[in-house]
């Protein structure tokens, strides 16, 4: 569907020379709601625009719904975008113009007669959510609301992929969550494939099916999501889940109040990590059972990730060295990943690990 080959933007600012995108693989198959996450200024949005040459790489490959973008001809390549719909971070809705006459532009030039371009219209309002304010101008709406005749007028021409630019970065959570359901829902009802450029991982966490970490113009880890959240690879990819799932915070909260981790010569702090039917299961209350070992489960967190769910706990488990290390043993036995975490004695107040 979307196959990005060896990409490279560079770009010359004066004297100086940034590369946005520096040797690029990444493949989006048809159906995806597929996430590109990164901080300002990683290339996440310059690699969005590759997708549909706005932004011509400087070196590589762009091969989209089977066609070679860099190959076409400038009329051919003004046909190829009308399938490849585009929503930004501020709607870019033509404020001088209503609701309809919004969502009917991109169809001013298709040969259709004026009555299939009306009821056109008045459908996708309908999809959205919006047809109540067909008649209303973009500054009677709210954040959210513009966001939809955003979304409605992009698929217009009936796209088979959309193309997100932080499309919910300037809006409340609660408002981020009723556009990713209906993303979500377009994905299903039109079998769009979706790319979403975000700086929020808790946007891929709700959506997506496969993610792309980037840094410094160049794709750090990706794969299918459940992976990278049970077991990413990364550093900044940690960074970006732990933000996600709060457990940074957590941890932080808790290394901050020695009465919650008090702790003897052998007990053991750890985080315990579950994906799929073992999140059901009573692994830990089965180790206190089989090695004689008992755990004081500091913080728990369940997420559903399409479909499977994904957990983590932090114990302080307590008992002989040797039970400890037959328990954490059967743990990582069963496919449970088991870290053991600096206990808060061996931690500097900055929260390092001391060293000697």
């Amino acid at each position: 569907m979307i196959s990005l080959s060896r990409i490279n933007v560079t770009f010359n600012i004066g004297s100086r020379t940034v590369e946005a995108a520096r040797d690029i693989d990444l493949h989006v198959n048809e159906g995806d709601v597929f996430g590109i996450v990164g901080y300002s200024g990683a290339g996440k949005s310059t690699l969005v625009r590759v997708m549909n040459l706005l932004q011509r790489p400087t070196s590589g490959e762009v091969t989209v719904n089977g066609q070679n973008l860099l190959a076409l001809r400038p009329r051919e390549l003004r046909t190829a975008r009308k399938k490849i719909g585009m929503i930004f971070q501020h709607f870019n809705l033509m404020k001088s113009r209503t609701v309809y006459d919004n969502v009917l532009y991109p169809l001013k030039s298709a040969r259709m007669p004026k009555k299939d371009k009306d009821r056109k219209v008045r459908e996708l309002l309908e999809l959205v959510g919006l047809f109540d304010k067909l008649g209303a101008y973009p500054s009677q709406l709210s954040g959210g609301q513009k966001q939809r005749v955003a979304i409605a007028r992009a698929l217009a021409n009936d796209p088979r992929i959309l193309l997100c630019d932080e499309a919910t970065s300037a809006l409340d959570p609660k408002t981020t969550l009723s556009i990713l359901d209906l993303l979500r829902d377009l994905n299903r009802k039109l079998g769009l494939t979706i790319v979403i450029i975000t700086h929020e991982m808790q946007v891929v966490k709700e959506i997506c099916n496969k993610v792309a970490v980037m840094e410094e113009g160049r794709i750090v880890e990706q794969g299918d999501i459940v992976p990278i959240f049970s077991d990413p690879k990364q550093p900044l990819t940690r960074d970006f889940i732990h933000t996600a799932t709060h457990f940074g915070q957590t941890v932080e909260k808790i290394m901050s109040h020695p009465s919650l981790t008090r702790m003897s010569e052998n007990d053991r702090l750890c985080k315990i990590s579950f994906v799929g039917e073992r999140t059901g299961e009573a692994v830990v209350s089965d180790i206190a059972s089989r090695f004689g070992v008992s755990a004081n489960i500091l913080f728990g967190n369940v997420e559903i990730l399409q479909q499977t769910p994904v957990g983590s706990l932090i114990v302080v488990l307590s008992g002989g060295r040797a039970e400890l290390d037959k328990a954490l043993a059967y743990l990582r036995s069963l496919g449970v990943e088991v870290e053991q975490l600096p206990s808060p004695s061996a931690l500097t107040p900055e929260g390092g690990e001391r060293i000697g």
